[in-house]
């Protein structure tokens, strides 16, 4: 990465105020991709993240061709897709973004073929990409997987309409299907489709472009294949794991806040967890009013693909699982390697057992400030949690991963009255 990015927390402080929340990162990886599909026009997206993975999809953008422009101020990214030049997404990009995957629709109806030269993200365990390649080979596609040196090489005359599948439903499987269908030649239907909203929020744009979707949001979707897409504008839904976060950053201080953009239903199983936890949620229109004031109660939580509880909050609630009075149970069912965080909260005085995909946090444990290892993006945001419960000061290093997904976390807690500081050595 070249620079370590270190966050420094230092506990105890009561929260309090509004705060924006961020556009959703699972929402414009995607429609960044869909709007390369776009044969004519401008795409417009308001409300975007101002994340790595944003910067890294608008290179991508750039490598293949088109021309885009990133407002970091307006939060606005302006597409011209008119002209694509080149199928390649090349490694120096693609390795160090899992979302680059998203872009091969758009490159196979335009082209007529991806190259992708590495496939990046999280190191999450061994969820691979096989179903995309299979739903676009269902398509008539050709996938030749050059083992040597790790470049995939996707083919396609004419794609066609077919009935497709998701192994697990995956919302990059999902909407990466649905844009395979949308320019295709007749009718194509994808079963075991993700639910999240995210998925939805893509799918009213690529409607908006002139695509024939239908079915969203019931695990069944149906695309009618049309000649050309436009592009439009569309602003993108807000964050519901930054929601979460800042929603948790509540409750383990014992605060008052108010979210603005925040929707209590995206949060599925999560809200219901939190109340359970003694969390109280009022919605007023676009902003979201989060309290914690009784003591908090223990929880037992199952992550699930949506409207389940998303593991991606599955690390910050074990963090607040620690102050509650009570033994909690936490079950991994997505992803393997996702308690890398226990060992860290225990450098901060927390009491976790771990046994394969189950933990068991004991609390209350009072917690203190530690230099600890962001090993992963929810890691970072959880270790965040940590801190601003501690007594002392918590350094948070290899935070880097915290800034792939969270935009201007230090400010935006800063402005509720924690002290925490991002530095960059």
């Amino acid at each position: 990465m070249g620079h370590e990015v270190r966050y420094r927390v230092r506990g105890g402080h009561k929260l309090q105020g509004t705060v924006f929340i961020q556009g959703a990162k699972n929402a414009v990886l995607p429609m960044i991709g869909a709007s390369l599909m776009a044969s004519k026009g401008r795409t417009v997206l308001r409300n975007v993240p101002i994340i790595e993975d944003v910067r890294r999809a608008v290179e991508l953008a750039q490598a293949v061709g088109a021309h885009a422009e990133l407002h970091e101020a307006e939060r606005t990214l302006v597409i011209d897709a008119s002209e694509l030049t080149s199928p390649v997404l090349p490694a120096e990009i693609a390795s160090r973004f899992r979302g680059s995957f998203l872009f091969v629709p758009a490159l196979l109806h335009r082209l007529g073929e991806a190259i992708i030269e590495g496939v990046g993200g999280c190191n999450l365990g061994s969820r691979n990409l096989d179903f995309h390649y299979n739903g676009f080979k269902r398509m008539g596609a050709t996938v030749t997987e050059h083992v040597d040196n790790g470049v995939i090489h996707i083919k396609a005359g004419d794609l066609r309409g077919a009935s497709l599948y998701c192994d697990t439903p995956s919302h990059t499987g999902t909407e990466n299907l649905v844009m395979a269908g949308a320019l295709a030649k007749g009718t194509t239907l994808i079963k075991n489709c993700a639910l999240e909203p995210e998925v939805l929020d893509v799918i009213d744009m690529l409607q908006k472009m002139g695509a024939r979707i239908s079915g969203g949001g019931t695990g069944f979707i149906t695309v009618e294949g049309v000649e050309e897409l436009t592009a439009v504008q569309h602003t993108v839904m807000p964050d519901r794991i930054d929601a979460g976060v800042f929603v948790m950053a509540a409750a383990i201080t014992g605060s008052e806040v108010s979210l603005v953009g925040a929707d209590l239903e995206h949060l599925g199983v999560a809200a219901d967890k939190l109340e359970q936890m003694g969390v109280e949620f009022q919605q007023v229109g676009a902003v979201l009013q989060v309290r914690r004031e009784r003591p908090l109660r223990p929880i037992n939580v199952i992550t699930d693909e949506y409207p389940g509880f998303a593991t991606d909050l599955q690390s910050p609630i074990m963090a607040v699982s620690c102050l509650a009075d009570g033994l909690s149970y936490i079950y991994e069912r997505i992803f393997d390697g996702r308690f890398k965080l226990a060992g860290e909260l225990t450098k901060m005085g927390a009491n976790i057992e771990v046994n394969g995909n189950r933990a068991k946090v004991f609390g209350p444990t009072p917690l203190r400030g530690a230099e600890v290892v962001a090993h992963d993006l929810r890691t970072g945001s959880a270790l965040v949690l940590a801190g601003l419960a501690a007594e002392g000061e918590t350094v948070i290093t290899q935070a880097y991963y915290l800034d792939r997904g969270h935009a201007h976390v230090a400010e935006r807690l800063s402005q509720l009255g924690a002290d925490i500081v991002r530095e960059v050595h």
